[in-house]
């Protein structure tokens, strides 16, 4: 390859590297491909691990706090643990501090709960959105019902539901699990798992996990999901690939494309300065 063709590398159009760079994030979702995820991390397999340590029936609660700009990586694996749960014939309760996350709810629950052949009521119920945040989490400690008025999201009377005829407070639920990309699960974990002894975990975004790992460390959650990545191992580790592994192989094409256009760069950028260098030298 000549000196002449390299420096043409200096010189690409940005608009040809936006394409490409979109194809290679669009074709693992239009093609299904699905890179290797790789082994799981420990703190991915701790939650696993704690759910199928749960006797069957047990009540998994939700806290799905996230809203529609952080739904791509928590989706993924709020459906994931779904699963898992139903898997294991365990009971979900979903709720959410987050005002705009209870459609979240049903878009994360509601398939699984169908796919899955699991009914509304008995294996699942979706209490909504309650305001109050620090004072919700305290109530639902003592009353459960009493903080949701005996309602759930969807108009039942949560007394009348077969699955929250015995499910009162925190001293019911066997784990607690809040995907979350805000500050809300150090709130979790500094008044339910400290003050009412919750079994918590948590699923947050990449960017907040580094905060939360030393609560995984002091035993104050049992595991914690990270991120996009976090989702695909959980995905891998219950055996259904989704959202989470194609984002993966999405975000590792790009990764890669990305690293060969800084390559390309700088070859064109060397050989763009050999070839300066060299017209100084003739000229002088």
């Amino acid at each position: 390859m000549g000196l002449e063709t390299l420096r043409q590398l200096e010189r690409i159009d940005r608009r040809w590297i936006y394409l490409a760079v979109f194809i290679a994030v669009v074709v693992p979702f239009l093609t299904g491909l699905k890179l290797p995820v790789g082994t799981p991390s420990p703190a991915a397999v701790a939650v696993y691990d704690e759910i199928e340590r749960l006797p069957e029936g047990s009540v998994v609660m939700l806290a799905i706090d996230y809203g529609p700009a952080s739904m791509p990586e928590l989706e993924p694996m709020a459906k994931a643990v779904t699963r898992h749960c139903f898997q294991r014939n365990h009971r979900v309760l979903a709720m959410t501090l987050n005002p705009e996350a209870a459609l979240m709810i049903r878009r994360a629950v509601d398939p699984v709960l169908e796919e899955m052949g699991k009914e509304y009521g008995v294996d699942f119920v979706d209490a909504g959105f309650k305001p109050g945040g620090l004072a919700v989490i305290l109530g639902m400690g003592r009353d459960i019902h009493k903080v949701y008025g005996n309602q759930d999201a969807r108009g039942n009377a949560l007394s009348s539901l077969p699955m929250m005829r015995g499910v009162k407070s925190y001293d019911d639920i066997a784990l607690m699990i809040d995907f979350a990309a805000s500050a809300l699960p150090f709130t979790w974990i500094g008044f339910a798992h400290e003050r009412y002894g919750l079994n918590m975990a948590a699923g947050v975004t990449a960017v907040m996990a580094t905060d939360l790992y030393p609560y995984w460390k002091s035993d104050q959650l049992v595991g914690l999901i990270n991120g996009m990545k976090g989702a695909a191992e959980y995905e891998q580790l219950v055996g259904a690939t989704g959202w989470g592994t194609l984002g993966m192989s999405s975000q590792s094409i790009a990764h890669l494309l990305i690293i060969l256009f800084i390559v390309m760069g700088n070859i064109g950028y060397l050989a763009g300065r050999r070839h300066r260098d060299a017209g100084r030298s003739g000229s002088a």
